[in-house]
């Protein structure tokens, strides 16, 4: 198989949530680490960090890995989902994995993929812990797809534990209350290993507080410890917070014998992009009129979005709006402004909800809205109809803006 078969496969032949939502999650971790035995461990071969969180661990993720790439380490970055090419799941300084080890892992270990039935997301992980293993990283940056406790990532030993915040995403998996949502997220938390949390919450913070009590982990909150907040090229103001958590760690990390100077950290903040080819997070895709983009797709992410978008200078509100079926839009249409016109869209993947559907969601709370068949017909409709003093803002899913990039 050729690179395009062989990441067909991955997608067609075995579940992957990116796409297909409920049916491809595992609540298990036996095949990860039977997988992770097949390959010798490549888990124990590197160290790690690990991030988790409902919203910003992806940020968290990127920043983190470009300030220690500026001071001068090689760095694994695990993240997901990718937006374009699979191979944006796995780098190391910014670099994707290659093609030929993208299809010489599928090939060396398709046999034991299919005898063991094993989900798109645990082939993923086992791919990036072999490469980073095989890369000699120094560190590796490791995202978590979801909850914590039982993601496939969860077979690490980090040198420190991250959690961004709390919010209700998810909740057919991870419990239908804050607290149970944290304790899902705290399953990342270690024995014996110091772990940052990046918002505290009054309902979440006893939790994380008895896990940490439990593993004799040292705990620290951001954003009550760290006053001083650098600038970054992530420009939404919702990154204050995952900037404060970056610069905990940091702190954290020169007690470990690491040596990221506040220099290197204030240039790694500032190249975030450049660095990691983060993508999507209050980017700038137009002007005359402006267009911006961001993939905030939940209630706590939106919030933060809808915030900034009101602050803009603006005649006239554009938004391009599509999500999965399995998102819990009473939630999220209080948060939409009411004076905008709405571009609607089913984003192409098997999780998208209709058109339709999501049209009667805004008749019913009488928004401005016009169905399209497509994002980019959604886009080319908003273009069609703003004036160079207007905005247009595409979001609602990590896929629509994904097909607009």
């Amino acid at each position: 198989m050729n690179y395009l078969e062989t990441v067909q496969w991955m997608f067609k032949q075995l579940p992957m949530y990116q796409n297909q939502g409920k049916s491809a999650y595992k609540k298990d971790l036996s095949n990860t680490i039977k997988l992770a035995k097949h390959l010798n461990n490549p888990e124990n071969k590197f160290k790690s960090i690990h991030v988790a969180g409902t919203n910003g661990k992806g940020s968290t993720s990127h920043m983190l890995a470009s300030v220690l790439h500026v001071a001068g380490y090689k760095v694994g970055l695990y993240t997901s989902p990718h937006l374009k090419d699979f191979r944006e799941r796995i780098r190391i300084n910014g670099k994707t994995v290659s093609k030929q080890f993208v299809i010489g892992f599928v090939r060396r270990n398709q046999e034991f993929f299919e005898k063991n039935q094993l989900s798109f997301f645990e082939m993923t992980v086992g791919m990036a812990f072999d490469y980073f293993a095989k890369e000699n990283v120094d560190i590796a940056v490791v995202e978590v797809g979801m909850g914590g406790r039982l993601d496939s990532t969860n077979i690490i030993t980090p040198v420190i534990s991250v959690i961004t915040n709390i919010g209700f995403d998810h909740m057919q998996f991870l419990g239908n209350t804050l607290k149970a949502i944290a304790g899902e997220k705290a399953g990342i938390i270690k024995r014996n290993i110091p772990v940052v949390i990046g918002e505290t919450q009054s309902e979440t913070k006893p939790v994380f507080i008895d896990k940490a009590t439990i593993n004799n982990s040292p705990i620290y909150f951001a954003d009550q410890d760290i006053v001083e907040v650098y600038d970054s090229d992530m420009t939404g103001s919702y990154q204050k917070k995952n900037i404060k958590t970056v610069l905990q760690v940091v702190e954290i990390l020169n007690t470990k014998k690491y040596h990221i100077s506040p220099t290197q950290t204030k240039e790694g903040l500032l190249n975030v992009a450049k660095n990691t080819g983060l993508k999507g997070r209050w980017q700038i895709l137009g002007t005359d009129p402006k267009i911006i983009c961001d993939t905030a797709h939940n209630k706590e992410g939106l919030e933060y979005v809808v915030e900034q978008l009101l602050k803009e200078d603006f005649e006239k509100l554009h938004i391009v709006f599509g999500t999965v079926n399995d998102k819990d839009l009473s939630t999220i249409m209080p948060l939409l402004p009411k004076e905008a016109v709405y571009y609607l869209c089913k984003p192409n993947v098997i999780r998208g909800r209709s058109v339709n559907k999501l049209k009667d969601y805004f008749d019913r709370f009488g928004l401005d809205s016009k169905p399209f068949n497509s994002v980019s017909h959604a886009l080319d409709g908003a273009k069609l109809n703003a004036n160079k003093n207007d905005l247009i803002f595409v979001g609602g899913s990590t896929f629509v803006v994904a097909e607009i990039i």
